[in-house]
C-alpha cells in the first residue's frame, strides 16, 4: 500500500500543469480606470481561472486597434459602438463581442461660468471636436434637438488639445470630451465645467467601450471565459470599490494620479456588470440614427454589428 501510495503521488506531481489559452487584446489607449475590470481581472487571478493566458498590449495610434481585430493581429480590441457602425460600413470584417462601459461617456463640455449656459447659446460660437466623424454627427444631432442647424456654430478640429483650447477660450464648448476625465481635469486646473449630456439632447443612448473581434478569426469560447473573468471583476469593483482602486492604481505608479483618483470615482459605476449581454434594440436605434443623420447610408443589421455570446452558450 506504501508503494502504491508513493507512485501515485509521484504520478499526479507528473502531471502537468493545463495550458492555458492565450488571448491578446488591444485597448483603445493607455491604461486608465475605464479599464478596471481587465486589470484586476489579471491582478485578482480571474483570467487564470478561466484557463486565458491574456496578453494586454496598447495601441501607438488609438485609430489602430478596430483595424488589427479585424486583421486578426490580436483576438481583441477595445473600441467604442459609434465606431463599429462606421467600421463596419467601412468594410472592417468586425463584430461587438462584449461591453465594457456600458453608457455613454462622450458629452459637450462648457465652463460653468462661461457664455454657453444651454445648447441655444452656441449660436455664433466655436465648438470644437477632437475626431472627425461620428463627434460631428453627434453634434449636428444636439443642435438639431435645440432648432439649430449644424453650421449656426463654428466647428473647429483642435485634436487632442481638449481641456487647454476650452481654458484658453479657443473655443466655447468641446464635444467628444470624456465626462469622467476633462470635467475633473477642469477642477484640477481649478476651473469648473459642464456637461451636456447627447443621449439626454437628440442622440440615442450607446455602449461607449466594447469588445470587438473579427468573427471569421475568433475563439467564441475563449472570449466567453475572457467576459466571465471581466464580469468578476466588474462585481469585485462594484462590492469593493476603494479596494479595488488600491489594487488597481498598484500596477503601474503612471496611474498614481490625481486625475485618475477622481476619474475612478466617476468611472466604476459604468463598467458593465454583464458584459456578454447585448441590448439588440441599442445597436438598431444607433444604426438608424446615423443613417438619418446622413453619416451612413444605414441597412446593417444587428446580426451585422453584434454577436450575443450568451445565446451560444448552455
Amino acid at each position: 500500500m506504501k508503494h502504491l501510495a508513493a507512485a501515485l503521488c509521484l504520478g499526479m506531481i507528473a502531471i502537468p500543469a493545463q495550458a492555458q489559452d492565450r488571448l491578446t487584446l488591444m485597448l483603445d489607449w493607455f491604461v486608465n480606470p475605464d479599464h478596471g475590470p481587465i486589470i484586476l481581472a489579471q491582478e485578482l487571478g480571474y483570467f487564470d481561472d478561466a484557463g486565458l493566458d491574456v496578453e494586454i498590449v496598447t495601441p501607438s495610434n488609438p485609430n489602430d486597434p478596430p483595424r488589427m481585430a479585424a486583421a486578426g493581429r490580436v483576438d481583441l480590441a477595445i473600441s467604442y459602438q459609434p465606431q463599429l457602425h462606421l467600421s463596419r460600413h467601412n468594410d472592417l470584417p468586425l463584430r461587438r463581442v462584449g461591453t465594457l462601459i456600458s453608457t455613454p461617456l462622450t458629452c459637450l463640455v462648457v465652463l460653468a461660468d462661461g457664455p454657453v449656459q444651454e445648447i441655444a447659446d452656441l449660436r455664433g460660437r466655436k465648438v470644437g471636436f477632437a475626431v472627425s466623424g461620428v463627434q460631428e454627427v453627434m453634434l449636428d444631432a444636439m443642435l438639431a434637438h435645440h432648432d439649430m442647424a449644424p453650421d449656426d456654430a463654428e466647428q473647429i478640429n483642435i485634436g487632442w488639445s481638449i481641456s487647454p483650447a476650452l481654458m484658453s477660450g479657443q473655443v466655447d464648448a468641446v464635444i467628444g470630451a470624456f465626462r469622467n476625465f476633462e470635467l475633473n481635469q477642469l477642477q484640477i486646473e481649478g476651473t469648473k465645467g459642464r456637461c451636456f449630456y447627447p443621449e439626454a439632447d437628440g442622440v440615442p443612448a450607446y455602449d461607449e467601450l466594447i469588445y470587438v473581434a473579427n468573427p471569421e478569426r475568433m475563439d467564441a469560447d475563449a472570449i466567453a471565459r475572457f467576459l466571465d473573468a471581466t464580469e468578476r471583476a466588474a462585481g469585485y469593483i462594484l462590492n469593493n470599490p476603494d479596494d479595488a482602486w488600491d489594487k488597481f492604481a498598484a500596477t503601474a505608479s503612471e496611474l498614481q494620479t490625481e486625475l485618475n483618483t477622481l476619474a475612478w470615482d466617476d468611472t466604476w459605476p459604468r463598467f458593465a456588470t454583464r458584459p456578454a449581454a447585448m441590448d439588440a434594440g441599442r445597436y438598431a436605434r444607433f444604426e438608424a440614427f446615423l443613417a438619418e443623420r446622413g453619416a451612413t447610408q444605414g441597412g446593417l443589421s444587428v446580426d451585422d454589428l453584434a454577436i450575443d455570446l450568451t445565446a451560444k452558450r448552455p
